[in-house]
């Protein structure tokens, strides 16, 4: 029974990574939001699934919006820095990012966060989505955004969504399967991940982990293989001692009977039970191979046990039927390129399906083609990465060197893959928008969801102030708020040499928007000097946060560096991989010849064993 029903501009459901930032989007453009959450931590992915090594958008001109203000705040709050793994370059103590996310909310008066509440029943009017009931409350809003882990509202306001795989035939994506198997029968979709922090306890014993039912060592036999126990550790290490444990390769990935996640609320319990077992069993294992020093972490996260994550990190979820659909051709290089096309052709032609071939279904809807001048709302960079337990699925590559390191091919998200075909006043802000599965290995990383929020809770704002439906809203108003944001600008054109600081930003996002014929196979665009980075806000507090060293530059090859200190003493003789995430250092990196002396300042990351260059200058 309903006790009371609240009203609102713009109702968030879910405070995950895009739902919260959707929220928090909606409510600075001035929306009466409300955000209701299933859990005390907001973040999702970035938070409360542990998963506190971001990957993707990690280059400095892809640091903006939310994102870019979250890796900001990080940097001011977490001590000792965000260089401790080396699996990403932002490693940090989840609880520090739920305090940032909680604080950014708590300074919004028009925004009220409920915790604790799942949705029940989704309320329609013919095409349109009006409310959602919770236990013992209603919410009714103009907009409603679905940012649930798992595409939740989508089925409870049987609004069309996809689950499962598609085959080479319904888009030509290349990596896509010809014919069903036994691998799309077994995993429908990625396999998530319950992610687990362990702790160095030093000389004192931890306390011993216990297996969990059905522990079976011969499962986890090669996870360290080819690595070691340090450099294992030391993929996913946090601050103080800490190791968050998502590892793919015989590790706590779990994908048995995944489709119990949409089956019901009994057996998505039981799928989530057994999948936090076999962490237990996989730290048990660990324990058992590098000994007692290490143990489960203590006082992470807000339950207990409390080395465990509150919820399992979803790489997929239902996704949307939506206006259009992203592809793996829309995420892959144009040819002779480094990045992606942002003329949005990805749906060139109408079609009409109705698919529920095994396990991979949509329903019969008719979409709408893709408007071929740039939708773009939101960018991604990373490599197309899919987890299936036990099995290499070979994908088209789209990694590239970059920085003296490997990053992917940037590409963008359109704004009418956030829009069901068929339903208004509806919004997704989450992994669950409109792209196929292949896709979704690239679409789905933290940073990227994050964008895709902003610009959902920017768009269902402006559609309250408009009093417009979001098929409605021109996409053109949409990107203009998004890169003139007071709070967090947004870029939405992927360009390698313009960082947000740049005195030309504005100009050059908005030129590719009126004129994506133009975009540069390269990434870069002509504007931007080198003499003019290093003056910016942005680069001296970089400077300010660096340390300085001499030494003897080495070209192992066109994107391998090595760097051999002579100074300071106390690193003399020391060998380091050099890496940069800003352009014009990768530009000045290109061109040194080898065994250049070399003045530098940067950060050292000891367990990536890299440096990371801020700024260079010659011996």
């Amino acid at each position: 029974m309903v006790d009371q029903t609240y009203t609102a501009d713009v109702l968030v459901v879910g405070g995950g990574t895009g739902g919260t930032a959707a929220a928090i989007q909606a409510a600075r453009r001035g929306a009466k939001t409300i955000l209701v959450s299933e859990f005390p931590w907001l973040g999702g992915m970035l938070t409360s699934a542990g998963v506190s090594a971001p990957d993707g958008n990690e280059l400095e001109a892809f640091q903006t919006g939310l994102w870019g203000a979250f890796l900001q705040e990080l940097r001011q709050r977490q001590p000792g820095g965000l260089d401790n793994s080396w699996v990403s370059f932002f490693s940090y103590d989840p609880r520090i990012g739920a305090e940032i996310f909680a604080d950014w909310v708590q300074e919004l008066p028009n925004l009220h966060w409920i915790s604790g509440q799942v949705p029940i029943d989704v309320f329609r009017q013919g095409d349109f989505i009006t409310g959602v009931r919770f236990a013992d409350f209603a919410v009714t809003a103009k907009i409603i955004l679905d940012g649930t882990e798992l595409g939740d509202l989508l089925a409870l306001g049987e609004i069309p969504y996809r689950w499962g795989w598609e085959l080479q035939s319904e888009w030509g994506e290349p990596s896509a399967p010809v014919a069903f198997n036994s691998l799309t029968t077994r995993y429908p979709v990625q396999a998530p991940t319950y992610v687990v922090i362990m702790q160095d306890f030093g000389e004192a014993n931890a306390p011993e982990i216990p297996a969990a039912p059905n522990y079976n060592p011969s499962q986890f036999t090669g996870a360290m293989y080819g690595y070691g126990a340090e450099t294992f550790l030391n993929y996913g290490r946090l601050p103080c001692g800490r190791f968050m444990i998502n590892w793919p390769l015989c590790g706590n990935d779990y994908g048995e009977g995944v489709g119990r996640l949409i089956e019901s609320d009994v057996s998505r319990g039981e799928f989530i039970q057994e999948s936090r077992w076999h962490s237990q069993n996989f730290a048990h294992f660990i324990q058992n191979q590098l000994g007692r020093r290490y143990g489960l972490a203590e006082k992470v996260f807000p339950h207990a046990p409390t080395a465990f994550a509150l919820h399992p990190y979803y790489r997929e979820s239902r996704r949307l039927v939506g206006l259009t659909t992203v592809r793996e051709q829309d995420i892959l290089p144009i040819a002779g390129g480094k990045v992606a096309s942002i003329y949005n052709d990805a749906n060139d032609a109408r079609f009409c399906k109705a698919s529920p071939i095994g396990e991979a279904f949509a329903f019969g809807v008719c979409v709408r083609e893709a408007s071929p001048i740039g939708e773009a709302i939101a960018i991604g960079n990373y490599a197309n990465d899919h987890h299936y337990p036990g099995v290499q699925f070979p994908l088209q590559s789209k990694s590239i060197r970059w920085g003296g390191r490997w990053t992917g091919t940037p590409f963008t998200i359109p704004y009418s893959s956030l829009i069901p075909a068929t339903t208004d006043g509806f919004l997704v802000c989450e992994k669950n928008i409109s792209v196929s599965h292949i896709a979704n290995g690239a679409t789905r990383l933290q940073p990227v969801v994050m964008g895709i929020g902003q610009a959902a809770g920017m768009a269902a704002a402006m559609c309250v102030e408009l009093n417009c439906q979001p098929r409605d809203l021109p996409v053109r108003a949409l990107q203009t708020a998004l890169l003139e944001d007071n709070r967090s600008k947004a870029a939405i054109i992927p360009l390698f040499n313009l960082p947000p600081n740049h005195s030309d930003w504005l100009h050059w996002q908005l030129y590719y928007l009126n004129n994506p014929q133009a975009y540069p196979a390269s990434g870069d665009c002509p504007c931007p000097s080198s003499s003019e980075y290093p003056d910016s806000a942005f680069g001296k507090g970089l400077m300010r946060e660096s340390n300085c060293f001499k030494g003897i530059f080495h070209r192992l090859d066109q994107q391998e560096y090595r760097f051999t200190v002579t100074a300071p003493a106390a690193s003399q003789g020391q060998n380091w991989q050099l890496v940069t995430l800003r352009s014009h250092i990768d530009e000045q990196l290109r061109a040194y010849p080898h065994e250049q002396l070399i003045t530098l300042w940067g950060h050292q990351n000891h367990f990536g064993n890299w440096l990371l260059v801020e700024h260079l200058n010659g011996g």
